[in-house]
């Protein structure tokens, strides 16, 4: 297989040359950043209140969440060629029981239990020896909160899907995945989530936008480009198969998006509320943004643009939900849809193919998100203030979280990418791809009988 080099020498020359002045410019502000409160665990407490309503809304955000992930299946699905739409959605469905049993095995404890700055320990797998509650949680039973983690463990790989649509092997996707969310997602959740080293500096991620999309955006981007294009990509038109389809997947994932950001308050308290409507907010404003450069651009609004603005403003305000006011919502919902649209344009100029924008909506809005706490975190929703409160230490933060967990997962899913493929093989056969994944990988047809 050939790899664009030229892109890839492009995209090092470049991130070079804009790394030097980032670094520069972090440099000088780390020490402000160590003025920002870090993020301490707190001691589990002895005798713990349980709270009925805290655990029945961690329980139903949990269920929300489970529901995104075929929510995303019947998203990208819609998107890709009939030949391929079984094959597509069966990826998300599959990873609601590999990562859902991984999780229970050993990924929660390497992300939640005690161990280094980087890495959680073995003491709780098979969810044994486990406390009464998580020390982040003490309202809820731990495996209330467990439950709830392990469906943001498992949309996680389910998103980088969509870089890779319609040309790798299941069995590859299957080793792939499991390798991914023990070596990259877990880590990452201890680092940010769970008392490791981001959590220790004062980075702030209220739900998701470093763990979950910043990871698998840029994972998705190394995989579009390692897997190359697909057969004809430039040369005919890849439109999406069903429109309606699309829309419903998007509809289910904007549902779950609720319990997704809202739930991550961990209790039915003022802060769930604001999260909730700040989700809302800014997934609605990037909806009606979206449309509106459509309109100016190409001269009609789609519904595709339209699903897409509501993904990347609801991407972009889950690492901000629970610390950002409406105005800060709003904003970042603007800024979410303008960046996103110039980075899909941007993908049509490289010689990527990013098939269904994993990297433009989930990366790009992902990154953005995290950079916006820094900006407009408000001490009086969630306790933390950003650069428009008095404590640009807290943008630095976010920038050197984002940085350092994009290049970790870029770099980490180059080396998984090659494992598998000089294995058991990662990408699809010309043969495979030209019969559709639907038949060469299931013996299946999305729309079988006649």
């Amino acid at each position: 297989m050939e790899y664009p080099k030229t892109l890839i020498s492009f995209l090092f020359r470049k991130i070079s040359a804009v790394g030097a002045g980032i670094l520069v410019y972090l440099g000088a502000g780390w020490a402000m950043a160590q003025e920002a409160a870090p993020a301490v665990v707190p001691a589990s407490p002895a005798a713990p209140a349980i709270s009925a309503g805290d655990t029945a809304w961690v329980l139903a955000s949990a269920a929300l969440v489970m529901l995104m992930t075929p929510g995303l299946g019947l998203f990208y699905g819609g998107m890709v060629r009939r030949k391929n739409v079984l094959a597509t959605i069966m990826q998300s469905f599959f990873l609601v029981a590999l990562i859902g049993v991984q999780w229970v095995i050993w990924g929660y404890s390497t992300s939640f239990s005690p161990g280094n700055d980087f890495f959680g320990g073995f003491s709780w797998a098979m969810l044994k020896n486990l406390p009464a509650v998580n020390s982040g949680a003490p309202t809820i039973p731990h495996y209330a909160f467990i439950l709830f983690q392990a469906m943001f463990a498992i949309i996680t790989p389910a998103l980088i899907t969509g870089a890779f649509a319609e040309r790798v092997k299941f069995k590859g996707f299957i080793v792939f995945s499991l390798l991914w969310a023990a070596l990259v997602y877990d880590p990452i959740a201890h680092m940010v989530w769970g008392g490791g080293f981001w959590a220790k500096q004062g980075g702030l991620d209220f739900a998701g936008g470093v763990v979950v999309h910043i990871s698998a955006g840029f994972s998705a981007l190394a995989l579009a480009i390692l897997t190359n294009k697909r057969k004809g990509y430039g040369t005919f038109a890849m439109v999406p198969h069903n429109m309606t389809m699309v829309l419903t997947g998007t509809g289910l994932l904007w549902f779950g998006w609720f319990g997704f950001n809202a739930g991550s308050a961990l209790g039915a308290n003022a802060q769930a509320c604001t999260a909730f409507m700040a989700t809302n907010t800014a997934g609605a404003t990037a909806t009606l943004m979206w449309c509106l450069i459509e309109a100016l651009h190409r001269g009609k609004p789609t519904a595709l643009g339209a699903a897409s603005g509501a993904i990347a403003g609801l991407a972009a305000v889950t690492p901000a939900a629970g610390f950002v006011d409406m105005t800060g919502a709003i904003c970042i919902g603007v800024i979410a849809s303008l960046l996103c649209y110039g980075a899909i344009l941007v993908k049509m100029k490289m010689d990527y193919d990013d098939s269904l924008d994993a990297f433009g909506i989930h990366g790009v809005g992902g990154f953005f998100g995290t950079l916006a706490v820094g900006i407009w975190a408000n001490p009086l929703i969630g306790g933390k203030a950003g650069f428009l409160y008095g404590n640009p230490g807290q943008f630095t933060v976010q920038t050197l979280m984002a940085l350092s967990v994009a290049l970790f997962s870029l770099i980490a899913t180059v080396i998984l990418f090659f494992v598998v493929e000089k294995t058991i093989g990662f990408r699809a056969s010309e043969k495979e791809e030209d019969m559709g994944l639907d038949l060469s990988q299931h013996g299946e047809e999305g729309y079988g009988g006649r």
